[in-house]
């Protein structure tokens, strides 16, 4: 494991001071004045210790309080904007997020209806990554804006910008095309609104700190036993042939913050919701493979594995993890190998309530707690939640997806809000766009300020060190053993040998693997080991098959209400599923059609509209 690279920013805040004093008198402590005026919009704003720049008309309102004048609303200094509920200010820098009208703002010649967010952050410490994959740098235009950077990165307009020798960034969601679709502005309307903004910025507070030495952070900390059970495939090793164009996942083993785990509860299983059993295959296709009794199995186009249509097979709930933060999706990630890939992590809880064999599971069952404490972003009715982190040596949001938005509403978990560590908060689920769209499963990322903004990172072992602490053992990684398995297959007779990702018992190929969780196919039931997880970490005991042999592509037996069958008979071609709604503009290229499908994805992914 290794800790994240920490740059730190020295502000020069006696240049702050001097414009500070040019544009309004003060008492000769132009900083703290202007932090006890402004105290009352931006609660908190004396906490970052590097300038606030906010799209705000500090000049008018100090002369409006020298004289005595209260009743103007905040919106009068905000050149057109309005305030949010999120304001969040600390050692690490500031957020904020503002909202625009484009019919409040007709010069700019804008034709959407719907709320424009903006956000701004100042940083006082950057993560020093590799410069990410598919970023698109645009021309600034007007010399009124030299020295600001434009970028377009993992669905944002991105302008970047240094005053007083700290690094911010102006970012708006959009999408990437002439028109504005799936209810986000076209970029290039968003490039207007960010003009709007950069202009308007001024100092609103902020104040002097003594530096933070800097040392290297100390998010790293492992029990000093061994667990006897957790293993975890290496980070970067997702399943063959999952990844976009067949490419691999990032081998990152950087821990970037010492938190939580987000469950409330072990055992938890890291792993793919699309390319284990029940998966969709990201739409990539699936070819039948017969019948597992009354269960259907298939394997994907791309991944190979043969599964069951069973959310609950036994391989869905047991160990090793396995790293799915690059795995196939056209969603764009800068630090994946071909720019594209899932964003995050996905986790399944310790069980699996049925209705009826082989259907879906029951979704919340299981708390989400929060990983450190912050404060929301979340508007009502919004599925993602959004956790800001600022502390000393750490500025994080990470984010989590597929609660149930009704559930999150009525806990008052919205905008504002701050959250302790190991806080409940909600409950996993199985919500995308509307109810039982996906997996049991939540979904968890995590974004860092880079000279470019904020970026996505690998959460894989900032979760394996979280996991290690929550069950008090360190876990056995399973190191890619490509070349060993290569020299077995080798000997072996050809209908014989052993896809790469099948282990056996006995066959020498790292830890063995737990037993299988039992799973529930009622909702109720007086049995006392019925799935429900349980204080202790020891795994349950799988129920023993009544008939037929364990299958080592599907990880676990037939299912004992399942009638074993015959080996299955040979593949059929199966078309390629539709990818679904989502038509491209006539003047589009054909293979644009996915990546439109995917920004459509990316606002109820992003979240935090309407505030």
């Amino acid at each position: 494991m290794q800790v994240p690279r920490l740059a730190h920013i020295k502000p020069d805040w006696a240049a702050v001071a001097a414009d500070l004093a040019a544009a309004a008198p003060s008492s000769g402590e132009a900083i703290a004045d202007l932090n006890r005026t402004t105290a009352e919009l931006f609660p908190n704003l004396a906490a970052s210790p590097v300038p606030v720049l906010l799209p705000f008309d500090t000049g008018a309102f100090l002369k409006d309080r020298a004289a005595g004048v209260t009743e103007k609303h905040a919106d009068d200094y905000l050149s057109g904007f309005h305030l949010s509920p999120f304001f969040l200010s600390g050692p690490a820098g500031y957020d904020a997020m503002f909202t625009a009208e484009a019919r409040e703002m007709p010069e700019l010649g804008i034709a959407f209806s719907r709320p424009i967010e903006v956000f701004i952050s100042g940083f006082s410490l950057l993560y020093d990554l590799d410069p990410p994959a598919r970023m698109t740098e645009r021309p600034v235009r007007g010399a009124d804006l030299l020295g600001i950077e434009h970028v377009l990165l993992e669905s944002y307009a991105r302008n970047t910008f240094t005053r007083y020798g700290v690094p911010y960034v102006v970012s708006i969601l959009c999408f990437d095309g002439a028109h504005s679709r799936y209810r986000m502005i076209s970029c290039r309307d968003a490039g207007k609104v960010a003009e709007r903004f950069l202009k308007a910025l001024h100092v609103a507070g902020g104040a002097p700190a003594q530096p933070l030495a800097e040392a290297s952070p100390s998010t790293i900390e492992r029990p000093a036993a061994q667990s006897a059970d957790f293993t975890f495939h290496s980070p970067g090793d997702i399943i063959p042939g999952t990844g976009i164009h067949g490419q691999g996942g990032r081998a990152d083993y950087t821990v970037y913050s010492k938190m939580r785990f987000p469950l409330a509860q072990a055992p938890a299983y890291a792993n793919s919701q699309s390319f284990m059993n029940w998966g969709d295959c990201d739409s990539t296709g699936r070819i039948g493979l017969g019948m597992e009794g009354v269960i259907p199995t298939y394997r994907c186009r791309i991944g190979g594995a043969r599964l069951i249509k069973d959310e609950s097979a036994g391989a869905n709930y047991a160990y090793p993890w396995r790293d799915n933060f690059c795995e196939h999706r056209f969603f764009t990630v800068g630090q994946c190998p071909g720019g594209l890939g899932h964003q995050g992590q996905d986790i399944r809880p310790s069980s699996c309530t049925q209705r009826f064999v082989g259907g879906s599971c029951e979704p919340y069952q299981h708390d989400v707690v929060a990983v450190r404490e912050g404060m929301v972003l979340r508007a009502t009715g919004q599925m993602p939640v959004y956790l800001f982190v600022n502390a000393p040596d750490e500025h994080i949001r990470f984010r989590y997806l597929h609660m149930s938005p009704r559930q999150l509403d009525q806990d008052g978990v919205v905008s504002g809000r701050v959250l302790r560590q190991g806080e409940a908060f909600g409950k996993v689920g199985s919500y995308f766009q509307r109810e039982r769209t996906t997996s049991y499963h939540l979904h968890f990322d995590m974004q860092v300020p880079t000279r470019y903004g904020w970026v996505f990172v690998n959460p894989y072992m900032t979760l394996v060190a979280a996991y290690e602490r929550l069950i008090g053992g360190r876990g056995t990684e399973i190191k890619a053993q490509e070349q060993e398995e290569a020299a077995v297959a080798a000997t072996q007779p050809p209908l014989l040998r052993v896809r790469p990702q099948t282990r056996i018992a006995g066959a020498g190929f790292g830890p063995p693997l737990p037993a299988a969780r039992p799973r529930r196919n009622d909702l109720g039931g007086d049995d006392p080991d019925d799935g429900i997880e349980d204080a202790s970490h020891a795994p349950p005991v799988a129920p023993e098959p009544k008939s037929g042999a364990a299958s080592p592509d599907l990880g676990s037996g037939p299912d004992p209400a399942v009638t074993a069958v015959s080996e299955p008979g040979a593949e059929r071609p199966a078309p390629v599923r539709p990818m679904g709604g989502g038509i491209p503009l006539p003047r589009d290229r054909p293979g644009d059609l996915r990546r439109h499908l995917y920004a459509g994805h990316a606002r109820p992914k992003a979240g935090h509209h309407g505030l």
